[in-house]
């Protein structure tokens, strides 16, 4: 956490102004108070400037759900990512057997993060990601353990930039942290998402 916080002071200092401004957004984002968020450590090599955060649902000490959301800024443009910044998250979560073998889980996993930055109408472009699911048999030693299975989402897309070129970050916040919970079996946070498909909560999730 130290390193994460020099890293941010030193950014705050050499950045330009609209990545400053996106940091700051980040940081000022109103949040469900089942997540726990915290800066972390930013990759070094994928953009000029970068800014990451890690969260985790949590439901009475334990972890539903974690995840990982970086923010990339290159002031010159990025050809792959068609503007000049980028948002990257990881998120992971345990699956209920049954939900692990349903063939239509990738899309459908896809289709909540779409679906999350729709619902804030949001503008973004350049998607792209995968979903993976896989499961864990324990033998010998391990063979009282029961079967487990995790969902992991890999994405990125470009946040439309709106005035002086800084994009919405703390909506963009606040849809990733929509699917977050979403993939964590929380209930929808407001009545006008009632019609939102969550994950079953997993029957034995991670104690804090």
């Amino acid at each position: 956490m130290d390193d994460a916080k020099e890293g941010d002071q030193d950014a705050k200092e050499t950045a330009p102004l609209p990545f400053r401004a996106a940091v700051d957004a980040l940081k000022g984002a109103r949040l469900r108070p089942e997540i726990e968020i915290d800066p972390t450590r930013p990759p070094q090599r994928l953009a000029p400037y970068s800014y990451a955060l890690e969260a985790a649902v949590v439901d009475e000490d334990e972890d539903l759900a974690d995840g990982r959301l970086v923010l990339l800024h290159d002031p010159a443009g990025h050809e792959a990512w068609q503007g000049a910044f980028r948002l990257v998250t990881l998120i992971r979560a345990e699956l209920e057997p049954e939900m692990a073998t349903d063939p239509l889980l990738p899309d459908v996993s896809w289709s909540w993060l779409t679906g999350a930055l729709q619902a804030r109408g949001l503008s973004y472009g350049e998607p792209s990601g995968t979903v993976t699911r896989a499961s864990s048999h324990y033998f010998g030693g391990l063979s009282e353990r029961p079967s487990a299975s995790q969902i992991e989402i890999r994405a990125s897309w470009t946040p439309r930039e709106g005035l002086g070129g800084v994009p919405d970050t703390a909506a963009h916040l606040a849809a990733w942290c929509d699917l977050l919970c979403q993939i964590a079996g929380l209930p929808p946070a407001g009545p006008g998402d009632a019609s939102v498909v969550t994950l079953p909560q997993r029957r034995d999730p991670h104690a804090r």
